[in-house]
């Protein structure tokens, strides 16, 4: 979550009339692994995997050799990031292959507007060194611990309804395959193979390198203040059209939700607030503990606590203010829906939402310009983002149960490192290009050793 909502908690509480511990987060019991081998689980605790090994090549030769014997030995392959992917892309009972040694800049060119980076390389530190060289990304998702290969092979992206998601400025790359190819696609190389490849799923091969493009450094100004929930819904379009940045944070049961503006201003001194995000989803969450039984008290209660006048305002260079640190653990489901859909769509999942007395954590609500990746969730279509979570360690099922069903209606496509119950059939209806896709994965690693259960699910490959 990213409501910024002030120096001090949202909910004046106070006097600790609302107490109550926080539940303690439980993780999903680990696999024993074979003898010699590695356990993994992903951020949230809810994938996990018990993996022969977990193989750290530190150049495109060593990545080359574990990609032949995979192909080899039928033993499959799943690289690994920050695993902050919530759907089950990475286990697997094969190796994993984590790309951190093969991380760093490779160089820059500014007047292109553009740099070459190893693919391993954490989205964080990517923007430390772009701004050490003058240089930023056009736009951040809002966690950045992810790396480079993995954010966009799931797609990843942040908010702007004239901005893409991260995959976009993807200008050429480099995948190595189990066949033994070294493939370099984009700039006229294969084009072809550039929109399969952006989104890929980590199965087409393994993403080496990458040439992004990259602006001039710049600041970023952000403002946040709430409304009444009716009064956003309508005003969203429009604020979305005003600024470079929008998105907005629905806080369930109180009838409120925060705006979030990023806009472009000449350089000056920081100012950056502390961040309450912790505060307000501790009050949250205390406040759904307390009268989660009683939702019209509930209501009441929280719409008397709120100030409706909060704001905040905070300055820096982009990447201190795109991204930022989420320590509380959740488990989440986004979908993407045509934009003139989005706000129909989000007043029936809130709607749906608050069917349930349980559901404390906001719902995210953000704007993406269509690109031409094959499998972009905003393939050719301007879209709406809608991210709903659930505490880690409490129960998510409903995010797939209750709430997918209101997404399907509206064409939504969901997010490739997010939670969905959507196979090949769904997938192969929603996407144009998915019978290439198909074929051209077949063509790369025909026997599939790039493969676990969950994506011979979403590609209908037999077992």
């Amino acid at each position: 979550m990213k409501p910024r909502l002030s120096r001090r908690a949202m909910l004046q509480l106070g006097g600790g009339a609302l107490l109550g511990a926080w539940a303690a987060q439980s993780r999903a019991p680990l696999a024993a692994p074979p003898a010699g081998g590695y356990r993994w689980r992903n951020w949230s605790g809810l994938q996990s995997c018990a993996a022969r090994e977990l193989a750290t090549p530190g150049d495109e030769a060593e990545l080359a050799k574990l990609l032949h014997e995979a192909a080899r030995t039928g033993v499959p392959l799943r690289c690994v990031g920050a695993g902050h992917s919530f759907s089950p892309l990475v286990p697997t009972a094969g190796k994993l292959v984590s790309l951190d040694r093969m991380s760093g800049l490779l160089s820059h060119d500014a007047a292109a507007g553009e740099a070459t980076l190893l693919a391993g390389t954490r989205i964080g530190l990517l923007a430390r060194l772009l701004d050490e060289k003058g240089l930023a990304l056009r736009n951040q998702p809002d966690i950045d611990a992810q790396s480079y290969a993995g954010a966009i092979s799931t797609a990843t992206h942040g908010t702007g309804a004239g901005l893409p998601a991260l995959h976009a400025d993807a200008r050429a790359l480099r995948l190595l395959t189990p066949s033994g190819l070294a493939l370099d696609c984009g700039k006229g190389l294969d084009d072809d193979l550039l929109q399969a490849a952006r989104v890929s799923l980590g199965s087409l091969g393994v993403i080496a390198r990458a040439t992004v493009a990259a602006l001039p450094a710049y600041h970023l100004q952000r403002k946040l203040w709430l409304l009444p929930a009716q009064d956003m819904l309508e005003a969203a379009p429009e604020l979305a059209r005003r600024h470079r940045h929008f998105e907005f944070y629905y806080l369930p049961f109180t009838g409120y939700a925060a705006a979030i503006v990023h806009d472009i201003r000449p350089p000056g001194p920081a100012s950056r607030p502390a961040s309450a995000d912790e505060d307000m989803l501790r009050e949250l969450r205390r406040l759904r503990d307390w009268l989660g039984g009683m939702p019209a008290l509930r209501r009441w209660t929280a719409r008397r606590l709120i100030d409706p006048d909060l704001s905040e305002l905070a300055f820096d260079k982009s990447w201190r203010l795109l991204s930022t640190v989420r320590p509380t653990r959740f488990n989440e489901s986004e979908w993407h829906v045509p934009r003139e859909a989005g706000i129909a769509c989000v007043r029936e999942v809130i709607d749906k939402l608050e069917r349930r007395n349980d559901v404390f954590f906001p719902l995210e609500f953000r704007f993406v310009k269509a690109d031409d990746a094959w499998l972009s969730p905003f393939y050719r279509r301007d879209s709406c983002s809608i991210a709903i979570h659930a505490a880690a360690g409490e129960p998510h099922d409903y995010l797939l149960t209750e709430i997918a069903p209101l997404f399907r209606r509206y064409e939504g496509r969901p997010h490739w490192g997010k939670l969905h119950p959507y196979g090949a059939a769904d997938f192969a209806a929603l996407y144009p290009r998915w019978s290439d896709f198909l074929k051209l994965r077949r063509e790369l690693d025909p026997n599939g050793a790039l493969l676990n259960d969950h994506l011979r699910r979403v590609f209908g490959v037999p077992a």
